[in-house]
């Protein structure tokens, strides 16, 4: 099967590569790792209120402004970083979210000093990844009461920009849920 002639989610569908690449090789694909658990969840947060695209067309100038999205790295950025992040073009320039990424890094490592990993921690709410396979994209919840849950509790423990919306597009993301529709080559590969 070619890239051509997949058949993929239909926001998978579009020209942009990116996003192909994105939903063919990442989308709804279990991934545990941790630090790969904090760049989603930077992104995810970067990405409230514009478009998927822009965040992954965004990623690599995200990935170097953040230093490679090492969490300890980032948990260390102080309120100089803050400033020359501000002034880095390649990036989202909002100091709300910028400042939301470092807290996240330092509730991350709260979180896997308590629990081991930052993916034990969330294996607490979700132990196996639920697969949804809906048959429309109007069948794709933006929200639900698990996403809900794990969104107060992490607004407990320390995180922020962690709403219900955020939080169920991330664990879509990082394959806790596998939203690929029923009809989508990919669905069995995640």
């Amino acid at each position: 099967m070619t890239n051509q002639t997949a058949h993929r989610c239909p926001w998978g569908s579009v020209e942009d590569t990116e996003m192909q690449n994105y939903h063919d090789h990442e989308w709804g694909k279990l991934n545990l790792d941790d630090q790969y658990l904090y760049e989603m969840l930077v992104l995810e947060l970067f990405q409230s209120g514009l478009s998927w695209s822009t965040i992954l067309h965004k990623r690599e100038n995200f990935r170097h402004a953040l230093k490679n999205f090492e969490i300890e790295k980032v948990a260390q950025m102080d309120e100089h970083n803050i400033d020359e992040l501000l002034l880095d073009k390649g990036i989202i320039r909002n100091k709300l979210k910028i400042n939301a990424a470092i807290k996240n890094a330092r509730a991350i490592l709260k979180m896997k000093e308590e629990y081991g990993s930052f993916a034990k921690y969330l294996q607490n709410f979700i132990p196996s990844p639920i697969m949804h396979h809906p048959e429309t994209v109007s069948d794709v919840p933006v929200s639900n009461e698990l996403s809900q849950k794990i969104s107060k509790q992490m607004k407990k423990d320390g995180f922020f920009f962690v709403g219900p919306v955020i939080i169920y597009s991330y664990l879509q993301a990082i394959g806790l849920i596998n939203d690929h529709l029923e009809d989508c080559d990919f669905k069995y590969r995640a």
